[in-house]
C-alpha cells in the first residue's frame, strides 16, 4: 500500500493538485479561467463517460450491470443518514447544516471518479465500463434523503428542486456521453481516441491545478466554522463509506477494479452537484461548512491517501 501510495503522491496529476494547494496557501494571483475550468470539466466528464459507455456496448447488457446499479443507488440512498447520524453524535451542527453535510456524502464526486479510473488505467488494472453508468446512478438518491433528514415534517420536495438534480450539467453529460458510446460502441472509439484518450492525462492536470486552488482557498476561509471533531469526520466517514461498499462489491462478486472504483465512489463526496441543489432546496444551510469538508478536506484526503488504500483492499478481497 505504502509503495501505491507514494506512485500516486507521484503522480503528475496529484503533484499539480499539490502546486495549486501551496499557491492558494501563498496567496498567489495564479488561476484558472472560469471558462477553461469548466470545458476542462466536460472534457473529463465526456471521455469517462464515452468510454464505459463502449466498454458495456463490448460486454453487453448483462446481470453484473443491474446488480452494480441497484447496489450504488441503495449505498447513495442509505449512506446519508449513516453519515447524519454520525454528525449529530460528534457535533453541535443544526440539522438543516448535517442533513447538508450529509447530502455530500451519501453522492459522488466526479473528479474522484476521474482520479481512481485514471490511477487504475495507470496500474494495469481493468475495471468495468458499467461502473460510469452506477457512478451517474449515485449522483441523485443521497440529494433526496437530506431533502428528507432536513424536511421532515414540511411540505414535499418542490419541481424546481427535481429539474436541479435531474438536469445537473454533470449528469447530463455523464449520461449522455455513456448512452453514446452504449450507441457508438468500439466503431466510434478509434475516431475520438486522439481526444478521448490522447489528452485525458494532460488535461487532467490542468483541470487538478485548478482544484488545488479552489480547495486550499476553501480551507483557508472555511476552517473557522468547523470543530475538531467535524474536522475529523471528513477522513473517518470516508473509510467507513468504503468500508461498507467494499463488503457489497464482494458480496456482488465484483473484479478488484470495479470494486475499487465503487470503494472510491462511496468514500468520495460530492461539490458539484450536491452543493447546487442544495443551494436551491435548503437554502438555510451554510455552504461553507459543506464545500469545506467535501473539497477542501475529503478530496484531498481520498487523492493521496484513499485512494491507494482502497485499491490495495479492493485487491485483497475480490473475487
Amino acid at each position: 500500500m505504502f509503495s501505491l501510495a507514494s506512485q500516486n503522491l507521484l503522480s503528475p496529476a496529484v503533484m499539480f493538485f499539490v502546486l495549486g494547494l501551496g499557491a492558494s496557501f501563498a496567496r498567489s494571483d495564479l488561476s484558472v479561467p472560469r471558462s477553461i475550468a469548466q470545458f476542462l470539466a466536460l472534457y473529463l466528464l465526456m471521455s469517462i463517460g464515452y468510454r464505459g459507455g463502449a466498454e458495456v456496448a463490448h460486454q453487453g447488457l448483462r446481470y453484473e450491470l443491474i446488480a452494480a446499479l441497484g447496489a450504488g443507488i441503495m449505498l447513495s440512498f442509505c449512506i446519508p443518514f449513516i453519515a447524519y447520524t454520525a454528525l449529530r453524535l460528534i457535533s453541535k451542527l443544526e440539522r438543516v447544516d448535517a442533513a447538508a453535510i450529509a447530502g455530500h456524502y451519501g453522492s459522488i464526486s466526479a473528479v474522484t471518479l476521474v482520479a481512481i479510473t485514471s490511477t487504475l488505467g495507470q496500474l494495469g488494472i481493468a475495471y468495468d465500463g458499467y461502473m460510469v453508468a452506477v457512478a451517474a446512478a449515485m449522483e441523485t438518491p443521497a440529494i433526496f434523503s437530506a431533502l428528507l433528514i432536513a424536511r421532515r415534517g414540511e411540505s414535499k420536495t418542490s419541481s424546481g428542486t427535481l429539474h436541479e438534480i435531474f438536469f445537473n450539467s454533470s449528469i447530463v453529460i455523464l449520461v449522455g456521453a455513456f448512452l453514446i458510446g452504449c450507441l457508438t460502441g468500439e466503431r466510434g472509439l478509434p475516431a475520438l481516441k486522439p481526444f478521448i484518450l490522447d489528452s485525458f492525462a494532460g488535461l487532467l492536470c490542468i483541470f487538478l491545478l485548478d482544484m488545488g486552488l479552489i480547495a486550499g482557498r476553501g480551507l483557508m476561509q472555511g476552517w473557522r466554522v468547523l470543530s475538531l471533531p467535524t474536522i475529523g469526520f471528513a477522513a473517518v466517514m470516508p473509510l467507513i463509506n468504503a468500508a461498507i461498499a467494499g463488503a457489497v462489491a464482494t458480496a456482488l462478486g465484483m473484479s478488484a477494479g470495479s470494486t475499487a472504483v465503487l470503494m472510491t465512489l462511496c468514500a468520495s463526496a460530492s461539490y458539484i452537484a450536491v452543493p447546487a441543489a442544495m443551494r436551491l432546496a435548503l437554502p438555510k444551510a451554510n455552504p461553507a461548512l459543506s464545500l469545506t469538508l467535501s473539497l477542501g478536506l475529503t478530496f484531498p484526503f481520498n487523492l493521496t491517501i484513499g485512494i491507494p488504500l482502497y485499491i490495495t483492499v479492493a485487491k485483497a478481497i475480490a473475487a
